[in-house]
């Protein structure tokens, strides 16, 4: 049985490579840890569009954590290292690790990463696009 899907229309030209991303998001969305937000944040100077995408990282170092860019993905990454020294009375935070990605539109620039106060806010931004109109000669042929 052969899938159909919105990008199947023979109106849309080169759109097969965003359903397979977005087969992929699909797929990576169930993970809720670390909880985030995405917000929309004040224009600057330079783009017309900014983003924010803030996680709770409350127990990790900044030195445990990283953020990579990766073929048009945004990677967050965090490992806690379990301390065997300290005994536990009740343990009710467990040392975690995480990875959490984001697909990133072409153009899209990170701009910053910062911890503070358990919240890694990292913002993004989108370049306002050159519109662009080519005029395409038409050739006879006889």
């Amino acid at each position: 049985m052969s899938r159909v899907s919105g990008f199947s229309s023979p109106l849309l030209l080169g759109f097969d490579e965003i359903e397979r991303v977005l087969d992929r998001v699909a797929k990576a969305s169930g993970d809720g840890y670390p909880p985030y937000n995405i917000e929309r944040i004040a224009k600057t100077e330079q783009n017309d569009e900014c983003l924010r995408i803030t996680l709770a990282v409350a127990g990790f170092s900044r030195e445990s954590l990283e953020v990579t860019v990766e073929e048009n993905q945004l990677v967050i990454r965090g490992r806690q290292v379990d301390d065997r020294e300290r005994v536990y009375l009740h343990r009710g935070i467990a040392a975690r690790q995480f990875q959490k990605t984001f697909v990133l539109a072409d153009g899209i620039e990170i701009i910053s990463a910062e911890l503070k106060d358990g919240l890694l806010a990292i913002d993004l931004a989108r370049p306002t696009p050159a519109r662009i109109v080519r005029r395409i000669e038409i050739a006879a042929r006889d």
